[in-house]
């Protein structure tokens, strides 16, 4: 089971933001707690800081898996290999990754969630299940 420690904040409008930290949860299991409906137009902001990107995308994966299709997520990353993973894991998976973004106080990066994802394996990012 993969322990989870990052930051996850559903904006809420300008200027506020609902503010919930999430911790053990496993590879697909749901977001324990949020107790909040998410809209598409409304970011998702994880912060990921500086872990390694294969466990930001493990990581990153369980999250997508609870967010509605069309959600906006921007993920927190000082990885230098996440501007190269990020885009190679979306075309991957079929998230649309929508590049750098700002005003999050770090390099952060865009992705939507896509409505019929390909599932990858639980422990390699980088395998599509069969």
């Amino acid at each position: 089971m993969i322990q989870s420690s990052l930051d996850y904040r559903i904006h809420t409008g300008p200027g506020g933001c609902r503010a919930r930290r999430l911790t053990g949860l496993g590879t697909g299991s749901g977001v324990k707690g949020a107790g909040v409906s998410l809209q598409p137009t409304n970011p998702v902001v994880i912060n990921g800081g500086d872990t390694s990107c294969v466990h930001l995308l493990l990581e990153l994966r369980s999250h997508m898996r609870e967010l509605p299709s069309g959600t906006e997520v921007h993920l927190i990353a000082s990885d230098p290999a996440a501007p190269i993973d990020l885009p190679a894991w979306c075309h991957l998976t079929g998230h649309v990754y929508l590049g750098p973004m700002e005003g999050h106080g770090g390099t952060a990066y865009g992705l939507r969630v896509a409505s019929s994802p390909r599932e990858t394996e639980i422990t390699s990012p980088w395998r599509i299940t069969r």
